[in-house]
């Protein structure tokens, strides 16, 4: 409803704008924001410092400086690299010893069951699979393999908000932990976990094998490689969340100088029982190797030991280290965060999420890159629009009450025509009322909007809208038939116009990107150039003397010309890639980049790729994996050539059509029969089964030809005609 009527609205008022909807709109909304705040964000520099020092008996450890002077420091308090050394300075002019050490037990508790979301989310963390990836593995697992001649479905259905599981899958794993695991990893009584997301609808249990005893690697030989993975991900997190909790001891000691003005810390963490963490471990949104706010910059504590120290022992300084660091925008959000985000927020539906993430990019209002979501500026112009003028649709708090409501109407607590017709009479007052807005009070409050993004603060002072082409102009945000620009407000005196374009934080012109040399091939010695054409920037490798035609290779979608340097120029002239002989085949598996963007090529069959940089990255299994489930999706499927056929001396294939397998000669087909398939059938057979069908063929009479009647031309027409 929301998007059917919105949907015009933006056509009519933002030439270029392809569609709105009522969780769509508000998932472009959260890409954006974040944009925004990552473009205000200034960075801060702060430094840490680390000393080594060696206990009574020998053994090394590091703390970090928490007190200087008697203050306790917070993050940023060592701003700069003269406060660093006067940190160091006072470590190093001092004796220390233990003042005190603080040692505790820590349990963690394993994760619960997969929902929809969260297998959507932890799949993007750990196999790397999108959202609308991760669905279609999952239905070919609910629906099923073949096992012992019947169809056998490998996990429950994978559409839920529930965190429960059945008695019988809680009996289940009780019984395989005891088995596999032994006594000590199950708990005295079973795990019960309450979903937690709002507005959850739990009409069935939550995302389980079908059958416990089933493990992985019984199936694998079944699956391709990314429904393998899926499977074992989904089996490793139904049986952890029903193992006991690991056990961890914590041990934290403060070492201080003799008068207690300068002190630092050392912490560390062992593992005493490791419980669920023998199977599963739960993967991270935003995981870094080396974590600058730990001693030593360690990513985690979990297994990084202290070694024995007491109270009061003097401890020796080997080593003073002091580090710089920037504190860091928020990240951008990934498929996991923002599904997360989304499902934190209460709105729209698990079974949605893929969906809604697939038409965003589509719609070409974000794009994916390095597995991170980037607003377009088309994106960010429709955002700026309904905030301007729908600005309760893409609310919040407004779509998440929203989804309440029709939890409400489908638990039959609620007449839905009431909710319907109150939600309508003000939505399409709203729709009435944007229909009659003034194109120039449209431009006039999303150039406000969007300033900042388009004409960001320039470091000279200058001023950030000044016209580069006349004098006295003012830049500004334009519409036209193809959607936005930058124009002149002298137009059309001064008719500079320029692409909504924003790299990074700064502007770039197009004007301004002119040709540039990169260097040359280390291997031909040719010049290896950045050049503009007709269809956008591409890097080109000269020709010897002119005579051969040069090299080129366009810039894949979400790569900045400005940052194409010589490397990232030769390793595009390099494609195609030759990335394996498929195994099944025997035939060139090839990474490539198409019109539509880049991608794995194996004997006809292609699959995407969701960056530029996996063509260069991407190995075997992988590809073999996405080849497959293209070749699966193919209309029709593959056809198999069996030979000759003996009489019309054509070949014979064999496929699969919208009716079933088939097999054919020339324009003759011939369906198989139950039992038989297009990988099984012989010539022989295929030759007999078209028999029949070629018979009837020879058999038919040609039609009767129609006797041909003389047509009278008129002598007139056809005379005025040529002449």
């Amino acid at each position: 409803l929301v998007g059917f009527h919105l949907s015009p609205v933006l056509w009519r008022k933002l030439p270029g704008a392809r569609s709105a909807g009522r969780v769509q709109s508000v998932a472009l909304r959260l890409v954006c924001e974040r944009e925004d705040e990552i473009e205000r964000f200034r960075s801060q520099e702060y430094w840490t410092v680390d000393a080594d020092f060696l206990t009574p008996r020998r053994d090394r450890f590091t703390a970090r400086l928490t007190h200087l002077d008697g203050k306790k420091l917070d993050r940023l308090a060592i701003a700069s690299e003269a406060q660093a050394g006067a940190a160091v300075a006072a470590i190093e002019a001092a004796s220390f010893a233990c003042a005190g050490v603080d040692r505790k037990q820590a349990r963690r508790h394993p994760a619960p069951p997969f929902t929809t979301s969260t297998l959507q989310q932890e799949a993007s963390r750990k196999l790397r699979m999108s959202a609308d990836r991760t669905m279609r593995t999952a239905q070919h697992l609910y629906e099923g393999i073949d096992i012992g001649g019947e169809t056998v479905g490998l996990i429950s259905y994978m559409r839920t908000d529930s965190t429960a599981l059945s008695g019988e899958a809680i009996g289940g794993c009780r019984r395989l932990i005891e088995r596999d695991y032994g006594s000590s990893y199950l708990p005295a009584s079973p795990r019960r976990y309450r979903t937690k997301a709002k507005n959850a609808q739990e009409a069935h249990e939550a995302i389980r094998p079908t059958d416990l005893f089933r493990r992985p690697g019984d199936v694998e030989g079944r699956l391709t490689v990314e429904q393998a993975k899926l499977y074992e991900l989904i089996w490793k997190r139904t049986v952890a969340s029903q193992m006991e909790s690991a056990i961890l001891d914590q041990v934290a000691a403060d070492i201080a100088s003799a008068n207690r003005m300068t002190r630092l810390r050392a912490t560390g963490s062992t593992i005493r029982f490791d419980g669920f963490l023998k199977l599963y471990r739960e993967g991270r949104d935003d995981p870094s190797d080396r974590d600058p706010e730990r001693p030593g910059g360690m990513a985690d504590d979990e297994n990084r030991l202290l070694p024995e120290i007491r109270e009061g022992e003097t401890v020796d300084r080997t080593a003073v280290r002091p580090a710089q660091h920037f504190t860091q925008p928020p990240p951008r959000y990934t498929e996991a965060s923002l599904v997360k985000r989304l499902e934190e927020l209460g709105i729209g539906r698990p079974s949605t999420y893929a969906s809604i993430l697939k038409v965003l990019q589509e719609r070409n209002y974000v794009r994916l890159e390095k597995r991170r979501f980037h607003p377009e500026d088309r994106g960010r112009v429709v955002t700026s629009f309904l905030t301007n003028f729908f600005g309760r649709y893409v609310e919040y708090g407004f779509t998440a009450s929203l989804e309440e409501q029709l939890d409400i109407v489908s638990d039959g607590r609620t007449d839905w025509k009431k909710l319907l017709r109150e939600f309508w009479t003000a939505f399409s007052a709203a729709i009435a009322d944007a229909m009659e807005l003034d194109r120039a009070r449209v431009i006039e409050a999303l150039d406000e909007a969007l300033g900042p993004h388009f004409f960001p603060v320039r470091e000279d002072g200058a001023e950030p809208r000044a016209c580069p082409a006349c004098s006295n102009g003012r830049l500004g945000l334009k519409i036209g038939r193809n959607g936005g620009f930058i124009g002149c407000s002298n137009y059309p005196e001064c008719r500079f116009t320029r692409p909504l374009a924003v790299v990074d934080g700064s502007v770039r012109d197009a004007a301004a990107n002119g040709d540039r040399q990169l260097g040359a091939d280390p291997a031909s010695g040719a010049a290896i150039e950045l050049k503009t054409g007709p269809y956008g920037p591409y890097v080109q490798r000269a020709g010897s003397a002119g005579t051969e035609k040069p090299e080129r290779s366009s810039l894949p979608r979400g790569l900045d010309p400005d940052s194409v340097d010589l490397k990232i120029a030769l390793k595009l002239l390099s494609l195609p890639r030759a990335i394996a002989t498929h195994p099944d085949n025997g035939k060139p598996i090839t990474a490539a980049l198409g019109r539509y963007g880049p991608y794995v090529q194996n004997d006809g069959v292609y699959a995407n790729l969701d960056s530029w940089e996996e063509l260069f990255e991407i190995g075997a299994n992988r590809a073999v994996s996405l080849l497959a489930e293209a070749r699966q999706k193919r209309k029709g499927g593959e056809q198999r050539t069996l030979g000759e056929h003996p009489q019309k001396k054509q070949p014979v294939t064999a496929g699969a059509g919208r009716y079933g397998p088939y097999v054919k000669v020339g324009r003759t087909f011939a369906s198989l029969p139950k039992g038989a398939t297009v990988e099984t059938v012989t010539l022989e057979e295929a030759v007999a089964l078209l028999a029949p069908k070629l018979a009837k063929t020879g058999a038919r009479k040609p039609a009767a030809g129609k006797k041909a009647t003389a047509k009278k031309t008129p002598a007139k027409k056809a005379s005025s005609a040529n002449g």
